[in-house]
């Protein structure tokens, strides 16, 4: 039997702290976690969108709106610490005792994301499956308005480097136009190896960028979840 190429998986616990059960507030009528899953099921190459939640209640809402490969993680791998890595192995663990036949691949959708566009996220495989041999993993980003060599932390109850602590603040003082442009992930689509994951690894060091040219909406505040109505509204997504 040939591997198949693509799964979806999609984190969603019910711990969010900045917003409880932040996953499942519903936006338009909809759950948030229900657009990620609805995005995937547009991805008709894909046989399997797996939701992994340490919520039972959770899991109903995503098998209602199509997800059909459920995972009940434990409470150890739903914390506010908890990296992809974890939440990934837990999931490849649960398979090996069922016995599935792993992809060769894991598209990674964030459901705090949840306004995606089919066309940039086949533009985004399609450039991965060009580069597959190239690169250990895709991580989708965008432009930040400020170059991160200029960003500072407070340590000591002063100001210094995101970089390094001694850092000489008055070379933080040049134009931006002189610092490299720096981006951020989005959350829109990454793309993970499954070796990297029975490698001890979610994306390795040679991941290749797909760079998305608008303003991604991430849900992380009830400001963020404001503005995401507003949008729906405008029908803009």
């Amino acid at each position: 039997m040939k591997k198949e190429l693509f799964w979806v998986l999609i984190p969603a616990r019910s711990k969010s702290k900045s917003i409880k059960n932040k996953n499942i507030i519903k936006i338009n009528g909809k759950p948030i976690l229900a657009y990620s899953i609805l995005a995937a099921k547009k991805l008709r190459f894909v046989k399997k969108i797996i939701v992994s939640s340490d919520s039972i209640k959770y899991l109903k809402i995503a098998k209602k709106y199509g997800a059909n490969l459920l995972h009940l993680r434990s409470e150890k791998l739903s914390g506010d610490k908890t990296t992809d890595l974890e939440v990934f192995k837990g999931f490849l663990k649960d398979a090996e005792k069922k016995e599935l036949k792993l992809p060769e691949f894991f598209i990674h959708l964030r459901p705090t994301t949840p306004f995606r566009d089919i066309k940039i996220l086949k533009k985004g495989i399609n450039l991965f499956l060009k580069n597959k041999r190239k690169y250990s993993a895709m991580r989708s980003v965008g432009l930040m308005s400020f170059p991160s060599q200029k960003t500072m932390r407070i340590k000591n109850k002063k100001l210094c480097s995101v970089i390094k602590i001694d850092f000489d603040m008055d070379k933080l003082n040049k134009p931006r136009n002189f610092y490299d442009k720096s981006f951020m992930p989005n959350g829109y689509i990454d793309i993970i190896k499954t070796e990297n994951i029975l490698n001890n690894k979610i994306h390795g060091n040679k991941v290749l960028p797909f760079v998305i040219d608008k303003e991604i909406p991430d849900i992380d505040s009830k400001k963020d979840l404001h503005f995401a109505e507003f949008l729906m509204k405008k029908k803009n997504y």
